[in-house]
């Protein structure tokens, strides 16, 4: 036994970042460890350095464990595109659509390529720690389940259950978790973790006796809140870990970003957020995008359609008075193509050739091929490694002034690389030009840390949270031993 499954009682409740805590812990022991997950469904995603393409989170979680990001880390990705349709990643390459009437019967292949990743992680590694996905109680998808309990059962996993107490209702949520698993997959949840708690903890004290006694499982440790930890996350962008703009040198700059209903690669902004005398807010308000000193269109999974939405809400307006205006647009990826003249786009949406914002004079045309790489490039004298993953290729019409990989016209600039702005010099030199062209005047803070480094604060952080609060011994005994044999069923088990 060298694995251990990380689950939750319901989405967000902080298993990845738990998941992240344990693999650096581990890592500290001197094991080597390896992070998984099964099936991914984000719209954030990272370019490994073979060009395999696996979800950001897993991407984080392998820096966590020291280890090299990889496909079988994250085999099955699911990007959606709409609410009925995600694009599949597969061992880190395109695979086709998954379509919501399949996606209970439909993913057979998706399943054997995950437990074969497994398998061979766990030929490679001391340790594998798998993350879940929503909980693993999701009682109308457990016939064809690979991600949760059916991968458990399926590789003779130990669960812990993640609960998130600052939501409240987390014992109701860990009883129903349990009592709704038939008894097989009851054999393998094997303890609890409370999550996200704060307050006095001889309060919490009661409940955690009570959930203990009423499900035979031992609470394994209570992680405190942890402020100004927040780590690519998943699904958009982790606002509530943002505890506000850190006080910098001159007038604070205010980026808006626009929350595209497809949002995708969202921790763009991450390392705007970390800077001192930076405030970022993440808005669908055209008044607030029209407001702000920089307005961000970023990236999505549905350049076309997300281009509409825009338009309909009036944020496409305030885009283009910024540019008359001469006050910063920065588009990333999708929101690059949107300031295109046109889009051709016969692949992602289907629709052809569209008009875009006409802001740069740049024609994009969707490949069927998917770009995925890890390019390397300059500005401004500062070197920039970024990663890149689209179908969208722009061509000027026009000699332009080269951003990156795209260009810049007055104050629109326009580039497909994601990542760029986590180099430290590069995105200090380039918000305080963006800054200058706002009327801003704001310089870097002297001595503020690079993003890498507050990433890596975070991360260490995690795990002296794992080793504070968690009973490690137990964790280790779970990973070599597996659950323990003899634990009680609770009923009534899975409907029938």
């Amino acid at each position: 036994m060298n694995a251990i499954l990380v689950a939750g009682t319901t989405s967000d409740a902080g298993k990845s970042l738990v998941t992240a805590g344990i693999c650096r812990w581990l890592a500290r022991q001197g094991f080597r460890v390896a992070p998984f997950k099964a099936q991914n469904m984000s719209n954030n995603s990272m370019v490994c350095r073979d060009g395999a393409e696996i979800g950001r989170s897993q991407w984080m979680q392998a820096i966590a464990a020291r280890a090299e990001p990889e496909a079988a880390m994250n085999p099955v990705l699911l990007k959606p595109g709409t609410d009925r349709r995600s694009h599949v990643v597969l061992l880190g390459r395109p695979y086709g659509e998954l379509h919501a009437g399949e996606f209970a019967t439909g993913r057979q292949i998706l399943a054997e390529t995950a437990f074969a990743a497994l398998a061979d992680l766990r030929t490679r590694f001391d340790v594998v720690v798998c993350e879940g996905a929503g909980s693993p109680t999701e009682i109308n998808l457990r016939t064809n389940d690979y991600v949760n309990m059916g991968l458990a059962r399926r590789a003779g996993m130990p669960v812990v259950v993640v609960g998130d107490v600052d939501r409240g209702g987390v014992f109701a949520a860990m009883f129903g978790t349990l009592a709704l698993l038939d008894a097989d997959d009851q054999a393998h949840l094997a303890g609890w973790i409370v999550n996200k708690f704060r307050g006095d903890r001889s309060l919490l004290t009661p409940g955690l006796d009570m959930i203990e006694a009423a499900t035979g499982r031992p609470v394994l440790g209570v992680i405190p809140w942890l402020h100004d930890v927040w780590l690519d996350s998943e699904d958009a962008l982790a606002v509530a870990g943002w505890s506000g703009h850190r006080p910098g040198n001159g007038a604070t700059v205010r980026v808006a970003v626009v929350r595209f209903p497809r949002l995708s690669n969202a921790t763009d902004v991450d390392a705007f957020a970390a800077e001192p005398g930076v405030a970022v807010t993440v808005t669908a308000d055209p008044d607030v995008v029209a407001a702000a000193d920089i307005a961000v269109l970023p990236g999505t999974r549905a350049t076309v359609t997300d281009l509409d939405w825009a338009r309909r809400r009036g944020i496409t307006d305030a885009i283009a008075r910024r540019a008359e205006q001469g006050r910063p647009v920065l588009g990333i990826c999708g929101g690059y193509q949107m300031l295109a003249e046109h889009i051709d786009d016969p692949v992602e949406s289907g629709v052809g050739r569209v008009p875009g914002l006409g802001l740069l004079p740049v024609e994009v045309t969707f490949d069927r091929d998917k770009r995925l790489g890890r390019p390397r490039g300059e500005w401004g004298g500062h070197p920039v490694d970024a990663y890149e993953i689209h179908h969208g290729v722009a061509r000027p019409n026009e000699d332009l002034e080269p951003f990156l990989d795209g260009f810049r016209r007055g104050a629109v600039w326009g580039t497909t690389w994601h990542g760029a702005f986590e180099n430290d010099a590069f995105r200090r030199a380039w918000l305080t030009a963006a800054a200058a062209q706002a009327g801003v005047t704001w310089t870097p803070a002297d001595g503020a840390p690079g993003f890498a480094d507050h990433r890596a604060a975070m991360i260490e952080r995690l795990a002296d949270a794992v080793e504070e609060h968690l009973d490690t011994a137990a964790l280790l005994r779970l990973v070599e031993h597996g659950a323990p044999p003899g634990l009680p069923f609770i009923p009534p088990g899975a409907p029938t």
